[in-house]
């Protein structure tokens, strides 16, 4: 018995060899390959490249924004301001039928004002509330024809020129490096009519800074073209 001892091997030894060698390396898997020139090599395994992939930024954005770039430079190089401008110009006769009845409703509102203090506390007759209406509707049909004759704007190649006033005559003139952008607006009454308003928005105004009133649809449009086109002019014009 003493010699089968001796030739078995002990079963511990046996067991710890087998763990050795089975085991696998976890930080071999994760290192990069060396070559024999002492530099690593990169991991081309698939998930590997699948994931460099998806990291990289999306390869049309600098296009588009170059497109964009060289679409602006060249309409700036196409624009001719000189063709752009226009002279001075009167509003649509038929802007007056709407500022009529712009003031035909405020009339109409302040005789029924009128009418109802003179009803509930003065108790003088009927007539307050219609002379009311009268009076404000008679200076509204002649606020508004002097109004037209004064009303004109003008397209040059430094700015937007506007004249305007009845009592007071106002001139403005909007330089168009502070045009931020131009809306055309229409409210019920233009509609009816066929106009359309053009509102300028200039850089450091709460609001509508001017209102150009009195236009064609088509008119709105072809005003709001020009406009932008000399903004654009005159930001390139600044940034030289």
């Amino acid at each position: 018995m003493s010699g089968n001892d001796e030739s078995e091997p002990p079963e511990h030894s046996t067991g710890g060899q087998a763990d050795e060698t089975s085991a696998p390396s976890t930080e071999a898997d994760h290192e990069p390959a060396v070559a024999s020139d002492g530099f690593a090599r990169a991991d081309t395994s698939p998930g590997a490249e699948r994931t460099g992939k998806e990291s990289e930024p999306p390869a049309d954005t600098e296009t588009v924004d170059s497109v964009t770039t060289d679409d602006l430079r060249e309409q700036l190089e196409d624009v001719d301001a000189a063709a752009l401008t226009v002279p001075p110009q009167s509003l649509n006769p038929k802007v007056r039928i709407v500022w009529i009845v712009q003031s035909l409703i405020s009339a109409t509102f302040l005789g029924v004002i009128a009418g109802a203090i003179e009803f509930a506390v003065l108790d003088v007759g009927i007539w307050v509330g219609p002379a009311v209406f009268g009076v404000f509707a008679l200076l509204g049909v002649v606020h508004a024809i002097l109004r037209y004759r004064v009303w004109e704007y003008e397209v040059r190649e430094d700015a937007l020129y506007l004249e305007r006033g009845v009592i007071t005559r106002v001139r403005t003139v909007v330089p168009y490096v502070r045009i931020q952008h131009v809306d055309a607006s229409r409210g019920p009454v233009e509609r009816l009519v066929g106009l359309a308003s053009s509102v300028v928005y200039t850089a450091g105004s709460r609001g509508a800074d001017v209102t150009i009133p009195g236009l064609t649809a088509d008119g709105a449009d072809d005003l709001q073209h020009r406009l932008k086109q000399m903004a654009i002019l005159a930001e390139g014009d600044d940034a030289v």
